[in-house]
């Protein structure tokens, strides 16, 4: 996704605000992985940020390579390898049973980022490795409005703006509040249906093997 994002503390290169991923705690991520990787195994992460997923994943027993683009977010990562690069160009040199490419950046507005994108998932994966992923449903995102949003403890998450700027492609400002602090985050990103995102996923030589949750948030590709 196309990021800007305003608020105290640093901002990364896609408009993320570093104080607020810190707040954040995984929820069924880690389960979700873990369904689907067997014990023990190793994990490339793609967009770690400050190791949200990555330290929960490492306390299952995973070995895991942490990849972000920002050196603010990677500094908050303890206890795992940890990659300063743009996931496009990542060339590693080795690969993984398993590579992780959450908070939707599948779901970019750049079609071409997202073949290279999801060309370096592919490129990392071992014979037989699998692709996890979360993505926005396209029908889940027809459904967002402002003032959607959830609360997570102390923390309020929600849609503060939400436009079409072109067909196809959705313009959201995000607002986080926490205890008297606010943020935004605003991006780009793609409607994509599962028919679109399974062409997507075979230009890069991947197959949709099975979604992994009900509402079809996290699935799992494998090398076909």
């Amino acid at each position: 996704m196309t990021n800007s994002g305003t608020g105290p503390g640093s901002i990364t290169p896609d408009g993320s605000p570093v104080e607020f991923y810190t707040l954040l705690t995984a929820d069924e991520e880690p389960a979700i992985v873990s369904g689907v990787v067997q014990e023990g195994g190793s994990i490339l992460e793609i967009g770690s940020g400050v190791g949200r997923l990555t330290h929960p994943l490492l306390e299952l027993g995973y070995e895991v390579v942490a990849v972000d683009e920002s050196a603010e977010m990677l500094a908050y990562v303890r206890g795992a390898e940890t990659v300063l690069a743009r996931a496009q160009d990542l060339r590693l040199e080795r690969t993984f049973d398993a590579v992780l490419l959450a908070s939707q950046l599948v779901n970019t507005a750049d079609d071409a980022a997202r073949r290279d994108l999801l060309d370096a998932c592919a490129r990392h994966l071992a014979p037989g490795g699998k692709l996890i992923i979360q993505w926005m449903p396209a029908d889940a995102q027809d459904r967002w409005r402002a003032g959607q949003g959830r609360d997570d403890g102390p923390i309020r998450v929600e849609v503060a703006t939400v436009t079409e700027a072109e067909p196809g492609v959705y313009a959201t400002t995000m607002r986080y509040t926490c205890q008297g602090r606010e943020w935004t985050q605003s991006f780009h990103s793609r409607r994509l249906t599962d028919e679109e995102l399974a062409t997507e996923l075979a230009a890069s030589g991947l197959v949709l093997e099975r979604f992994l949750t009900e509402g079809r948030h996290w699935l799992v590709a494998t090398p076909g």
